[in-house]
């Protein structure tokens, strides 16, 4: 391996909460690039926390690099170590399609182990950005145009809604209760009745390092002046996978946007669906793609901040 770490003496050394607040990448998922793919070296304290030097950092950023380019995680560590000068070749297609085809094939055959196994390794391995741009979002619209009128769908869709909103939910309560960051309210939408969008819009907030409040069930709109107030979010997020009413749209979302003093924001495929309804309103429109969603939320709140 001819990668080596910056020596401690020629430069500042950075513990993981602060190489993962840097990168966005997530400790866990650090640690297993580390231990099982040898991407990483950092160096070790005397206790064995790990310190990470700046040529780490950069280390970890060329990683989301080939990562964003399809290439399987497997597979990068030959690509970093070639010397630089030499022409690196065009990266295969990474394995997403192979992953979102299983995820597909474990909820239609109600198999919870290997739905279990593919959340757990997928978050591990990749930031949660890019699981729920390259996995989950295109698997659950893959399900979504299947389900119809299919006989089990309903089984399908309610088993997959439970595990989900259990699994994310906790990831959510444990970072909630490491973060001193700005709190987000995330919900979904009066129609969109799986929650689906929430509970990925929730986790990826949740992995940008923010607080997120989720509410999992119907709210009337009415009612977010007072949780915005009481709470003290500083974001209302409102996800959905449906058109929603017009009347939702084109009324209550901007007489809502009038009344808080907080970003009232769209996210999911509504947010494509309904943007042209709502210019020239209060409503924040961020877009369709969960992560695209979260970088324009990010400017928004440290902006307010």
């Amino acid at each position: 391996m001819t990668y080596q770490a910056m020596d401690s003496s020629a430069a500042p050394l950075y513990p993981i909460r602060e190489v993962s607040r840097l990168t966005g990448v997530n400790s866990v998922t650090l640690r297993a690039w580390e231990r099982r793919y040898g991407l990483i070296r950092p160096q070790r304290t005397p206790k064995g926390h790990r310190l990470y030097a700046r040529d780490d950092i950069e280390r970890v950023e060329r990683i989301l690099q080939w990562l964003n380019r399809g290439v399987p995680v497997s597979q990068v560590r030959e690509l970093l170590d070639q010397p630089e000068a030499a022409e690196t070749p065009a990266p295969q297609m990474g394995d997403w399609a192979s992953q979102r085809q299983h995820l597909i094939h474990a909820v239609d055959s109600l198999d919870l182990g290997r739905l279990e196994s593919l959340f757990n390794q997928s978050l591990a391995l990749y930031p949660v950005s890019l699981c729920i741009a390259e996995l989950w979002q295109p698997a659950i619209l893959q399900l979504e145009e299947r389900w119809g009128d299919q006989f089990g769908a309903t089984l399908q869709r309610r088993l997959l809604e439970t595990f989900l909103r259990t699994r994310i939910g906790t990831r959510i309560y444990h970072a909630n209760q490491l973060s001193n960051a700005a709190e987000v309210l995330v919900t979904r939408m009066p129609d969109d009745t799986s929650g689906f969008w929430a509970l990925l819009t929730g986790l990826a907030v949740s992995s940008a390092g923010y607080r997120v409040q989720l509410i999992d069930g119907d709210l009337p709109l009415s009612e977010f002046p007072m949780a915005i107030e009481r709470l003290g979010v500083k974001a209302l997020l409102l996800a959905s996978g449906q058109a929603e009413r017009s009347d939702v749209i084109r009324r209550q979302l901007p007489r809502l946007a009038d009344q808080a003093d907080v970003p009232i924001c769209l996210v999911g495929p509504v947010a494509r669906i309904r943007a042209s309804d709502l210019e020239n309103t209060g409503v924040a429109v961020l877009g369709e793609e969960v992560g695209q969603a979260l970088s324009r939320l990010r400017s928004m709140i440290d902006a307010d901040i």
